[in-house]
């Protein structure tokens, strides 16, 4: 690249950098840097990987002795705490960085400004907010998870343009075409975990693993099933991956065959003898999870929705029509007025081979039906 660099063109290549880090930086955010110096880039890097460097540690790297005097651009503030590595903010004062400026402060207690504070006692000039709305959407979950205790949750369906998800049979195969399906596979890739239902896994016995992706890392695969009607030989309970029911039930019988299969079993009864779906969420997070896809059927999808918990909808409407008959996306019980209606805000609407994929935020509700997914 010729010419000077400015800020923005320097934090737009640092957020490309940071998304280079979609499935692979869980449980840590996605995060690019780049260095600057007399109007050129003298070092990249992004946080590759859990565990290992982060991307102002790759970034100095590759600037070396050029990095005195220069100016990192960082989509977020650096760390001045002692994780799984050491912190950023002493890299970058031992590299001789004489300006920060970092997209958004860190939604980490243990940072959380602090981080900049650190350069600043240093004498580094050290500054926030460039571009922030295109850093935070990067890292939805994981800033969800710091600032609200629970993950960001992103649901997906597939469904006719009359809103269907299967025949009345329960027939769904395949609803959407190559194209959307592989759309999802992407979805899942960048997810901490695969949440889905009893119902689900009994009528179509699916895997829930990432394909065709480029990764090292699956996702956890959470059930929802209060009764433990799960068989011990469902494939959602074969390697790779691991996989964790969520149950109401204390049944010793079965229960022992699901652990011999290799499945962790989280005990949260409602008090509708369900399970809690809004502790389920608060467990994941502590966990870990940033970002939860569910791929459910029309019951547990309904009460997610009730609950308050769904950030956000991606459905593929396909170009065809099912027929009165056909199963519905959502059973959302108790809506009677228009004034019940869950609204929503659609963000993004475009064409996935034949297929239309829309991509809609939730707005909060007030229904609080904490239970009932299987």
């Amino acid at each position: 690249m010729t010419g000077a660099v400015d800020d923005a063109r320097a934090m737009a290549l640092a957020l490309q950098l940071a998304e280079r880090g979609m499935y692979s930086t869980d449980p840590n955010p996605r995060v690019g840097c780049v260095i600057v110096k007399d109007g050129q880039y003298v070092g990249t890097g992004w946080h590759e990987r859990a565990g290992e460097a982060h991307a102002e540690v790759h970034a100095l790297r590759a600037a070396g002795a050029a990095a005195r005097g220069a100016t990192a651009y960082i989509t977020l503030e650096p760390c001045c705490h002692y994780g799984r590595t050491p912190p950023c903010t002493d890299a970058l004062i031992g590299a001789g960085i004489a300006r920060v400026v970092a997209a958004m402060p860190d939604p980490n207690p243990l940072v959380s400004g602090q981080g900049l504070e650190v350069l600043r006692r240093a004498g580094i000039v050290a500054e926030a907010g460039l571009m922030r709305k295109q850093a935070e959407a990067l890292n939805p979950g994981f800033i969800m998870r710091m600032r609200d205790g629970r993950p960001f949750v992103r649901m997906k369906l597939a469904a006719s343009l009359d809103g269907r998800t299967a025949m009345a049979s329960g027939e769904s195969k395949w609803i959407t075409g190559d194209p959307a399906r592989a759309d999802v596979q992407r979805l899942r890739a960048r997810s901490s975990a695969i949440l889905t239902g009893i119902g689900t896994v009994q009528a179509d016995d699916p895997a829930l693993t990432v394909r065709a992706i480029d990764t090292w890392r699956q996702p956890l695969r959470v059930v929802v099933d209060s009764r433990l009607r799960l068989s011990p030989v469902a494939r959602v309970l074969a390697p790779p991956g691991s996989v964790l029911i969520a149950t109401a039930s204390e049944d010793a019988g079965r229960t022992r065959p699901l652990r011999q299969a290799g499945a962790e079993i989280l005990w949260l009864p409602h008090a509708r003898g369900q399970v809690d779906l809004a502790e389920l969420m608060r467990r994941l997070a502590a966990r870990g999870m940033n970002e939860i896809l569910v791929e459910a059927g029309a019951t547990l999808c309904g009460a997610m929705l009730a609950a308050g918990l769904v950030d956000e909808l991606v459905i593929y409407l396909a170009p065809h029509l099912m027929g009165a008959q056909a199963r519905g996306m959502f059973a959302i019980p108790g809506l009677e007025r228009m004034q019940e209606r869950v609204a929503l805000e659609v963000r993004d609407m475009r064409a996935v081979g034949d297929d239309w994929r829309v991509v809609a935020s939730v707005r909060p509700v007030s229904a609080a039906v904490a239970d009932g997914g299987g």
